[in-house]
């Protein structure tokens, strides 16, 4: 892992960082975002220990909530179950398991990062989170290795530097269950259906970073996993193929209860730790906080490059303060999935997604769960609200009003697309977003130029009168 940057060269690389802006609107850069830059610096030491200290804080917990051999039970059946959405891994083990191998997932993402040499971005904060959330329910060691392996062989092939794709290899782990069905529920014998199972998880590594380059183009960076996206059309095509051989895969629902107040408790004091963190580091002041929050967010928007640490971290905390209290306020459950669901959303806290333009989509689902047949406080009303803020950058770039309806047809489409995929690929909100971005996004646009040139004519005619 590279070390960071040397002390007499942090304030000029900082401030470089600054007017790195991604997919921002071509805004101008804020000077005073390039002083919190400088200002709220982390060296990458203190970026690994961080991440250290979740993992830590993760195992703890798990051997607090279940005896040694109730963990190691709950971990067999962890690795050697099917995986397909949603599969509640407190439910279908037990909550101390669950922890420890969602601590042992983040410790190993973390020394792929460590082994690539790639630094610790936004876009690896954000990947770093959603493994770890998504290790909660259809995630794990057995199921994601051999897609990172293809990430790294497809690398190797091109002769592309591993770091320069690492990222890709931690979204890609979305197709992990497609890995554990073949492995242990599509009908082999045993040791074939492994082998076949790793082989196509390979495989699926191999294909995912290309194809993630282009399909990138279809909804132009206006839905923020675009490797779900991918994922569910590579997805989709294996459906296909093994519903060709008679092969039948329906999607579950494994889902825990009673875990409110002890989780509850949990997540307010991990985001209330990383905000006092993030508050000391941008000198208790919200310097850059501003600037972060006129950010469209669309791909790709590295927060931490823009606004600093400082304020990316108090971004990242007020999210997870906010999806835990979205949860709870509508009487959902806080279960494997939900977890999943708010990791997902403070990691992206890092990398497009900020409390100004996530709060639309979350009206936007909420609002149309109050009229359609659906439960606004069943578990995958909940998981489409918090991973729907996957269009966060629609409402950045068009607008509230834009983001409520992007929210809104996100809720309705989520619930219909999985079984395209079956529920091999976790990133079912983003497959469906993917779709409501590349819809919606020309819409707006268009109005944007019907406007602009309504107002054009006024003026001329203004002018003539």
């Amino acid at each position: 892992m590279k070390s960071g940057f040397s002390p007499k060269h942090k304030a000029s690389l900082a401030a470089a960082a600054c007017n790195r802006h991604g997919n921002n609107g071509g805004q101008e850069p804020d000077p005073l975002s390039e002083e919190a830059c400088r200002d709220s610096y982390v060296p990458q030491g203190m970026l690994v220990s961080f991440f250290l200290c979740l993992s830590a804080l993760l195992l703890a917990l798990g051997f607090a909530f279940n005896t040694p051999q109730e963990i190691g039970q709950g971990l067999v059946k962890i690795l050697t179950s099917p995986a397909n959405l949603i599969t509640d891994y407190f439910q279908l083990a037990n909550v101390g398991a669950t922890l420890v191998s969602a601590g042992f997932m983040l410790l190993f993402s973390l020394g792929v990062i460590r082994v690539s040499g790639a630094n610790i971005t936004g876009a690896v904060i954000a990947g770093l989170f959603t493994v770890t959330g998504f290790s909660f329910f259809g995630k794990n060691i057995l199921n994601t290795l051999p897609i990172m392996l293809g990430v790294y062989a497809y690398a190797k092939a091109l002769r592309l530097p591993f770091s320069t794709v690492v990222v890709q290899s931690l979204f890609a782990t979305s197709l992990g269950p497609l890995v554990s069905e073949i492995c242990f529920n599509v009908g082999p014998p045993p040791l074939p259906a492994v082998g076949l199972g790793i082989a196509s998880g390979v495989l699926v590594g191999f294909m995912i970073t290309p194809l993630a380059a282009h399909c990138i183009k279809f909804h132009q960076g206006y839905s923020l996993y675009n490797i779900g996206f991918t994922a569910g059309l590579i997805g989709m095509v294996f459906m296909a193929v093994l519903r060709g051989f008679g092969v039948t895969i329906e999607t579950v629902s494994i889902l825990s209860q009673g875990n409110n107040m002890p989780f509850g408790m949990i997540l307010y004091g991990l985001f209330a730790l990383m905000l006092l963190v993030s508050l000391r580091l941008n000198r208790w002041r919200f310097k850059g906080l501003a600037y972060l929050f006129s950010l469209s967010g669309a791909l790709s928007t590295d927060f931490t490059a823009l606004a600093g640490f400082g304020a990316t971290g108090i971004n990242m905390a007020l999210l997870g303060m906010m999806g835990t209290s979205y949860a709870l306020a509508v009487g959902g459950e806080i279960n494997g999935p939900v977890i999943g669901g708010i990791f997902t959303l403070v990691g992206f806290g890092a990398y497009g997604k900020h409390v100004r333009n996530v709060t639309p989509v979350l009206l936007g689902v909420f609002l149309v769960n109050l009229v359609n047949i659906h439960d606004v406080q069943a578990t995958f009303a909940v998981l489409a609200a918090l991973f729907g803020t996957t269009l966060a950058p629609i409402a950045g770039r068009y607008g509230a009003f834009a983001g409520v309806i992007a929210g809104a047809l996100h809720m309705s489409l989520v619930t219909n697309i999985g079984f395209l995929h079956a529920g091999m690929n976790l990133y079912n909100n983003g497959f469906s977003g993917g779709f409501i971005a590349a819809l919606l996004s020309p819409l707006w646009e268009a109005v944007g130029r019907m406007r602009f040139a309504t107002s054009t004519k006024e003026k001329t005619n203004n002018k003539a009168s």
